[in-house]
């Protein structure tokens, strides 16, 4: 990520020092505080490159509702990135004051998926594509669900995060994050942007940011929503190509690439 930051915008590299008070690429391994402002950089530094598609619509998943919204022009791109550095830190200080929790990615369907949460006092995370749930929750819950995955022959994979995100774990990030959301300007988007949480355009950004704090990403409705809207071309512009094969999983008679594949087409 960091290569991709000071080929395309080398001056976020200054930027999200000051806003972390260190290097964050540099410390990538120490958990969402560094990791969050590294993947908003990079997925600006991705923009740059991919907006010559002169896309329609816009969504992010999770984290990158803040680089979809700040693409779009609704955020000053420093204000943006120094709130990122915030709730990185808010969502890592929530993780720490609760029980240690984590997350489990199924391969399973949403039925399935639900019922194992609900057998496991998991909460759903993240509905990624039609055959794969995220859940979130304490560690001994995730341990269960990883038994009843096994009972039943499915696939669960322990994601390496630092905490149960999009979940009823991270409300005392709220606070903090409604607060310095409320003293930051917001203009109206130049593009439309469409929230993971409800998968139709923003129409409240600060507290809709907030909310997706403890509420699931609806990645399949997003995709589901941007295929009614008649779009036929994705591109991921932040780093990585995971998003790629999921609307490819999502949605496939679509055209779905990464930046790098869309930008050595134009070339």
């Amino acid at each position: 990520m960091r290569a991709l930051v000071a080929d395309a915008r080398p001056d976020l590299l200054e930027l999200a020092a000051d806003a972390c008070g260190c290097d964050p690429f540099e410390r990538l391994e120490d958990g969402t505080r560094y990791q969050q402002p590294a993947i908003f950089c990079a997925s600006l530094a991705g923009w740059e490159r991919a907006r010559a598609e002169e896309p329609s619509v816009l969504a992010g998943h999770s984290l990158g509702e803040f680089a979809a919204l700040t693409a779009a022009g609704a955020l000053d791109e420093l204000d943006a990135l120094r709130i990122v550095a915030l709730r990185g830190a808010v969502m890592d200080d929530a993780a720490r004051q609760g029980p240690p929790g984590g997350m489990l990615a199924l391969r399973t369907d949403p039925t399935a998926a639900a019922e194992i949460a609900r057998r496991s006092g998991l909460a759903i995370a993240n509905e990624n594509s039609p055959d794969q749930i995220v859940l979130a929750g304490p560690l001994a819950a995730l341990e269960r669900a990883e038994e009843i995955c096994r009972e039943r022959g499915l696939r669960g994979v322990r994601l390496p995060v630092s905490g149960a995100f999009h979940s009823a774990a991270m409300t005392p990030a709220a606070v903090p994050l409604r607060e310095a959301l409320a003293q930051l300007p917001l203009r109206r988007p130049e593009i439309h942007v469409l929230s993971g949480m409800t998968a139709m355009p923003f129409t409240d950004p600060r507290a809709e940011l907030v909310a997706a704090l403890t509420r699931p990403v609806r990645w399949v409705a997003v995709l589901r929503a941007l295929e009614w809207r008649g779009i036929e071309r994705f591109v991921e512009a932040g780093p990585g190509r995971v998003l790629t094969k999921i609307v490819r999983r999502t949605v496939p008679n679509a055209d779905a690439v990464t930046v790098d594949v869309a930008e050595g087409a134009r070339a």
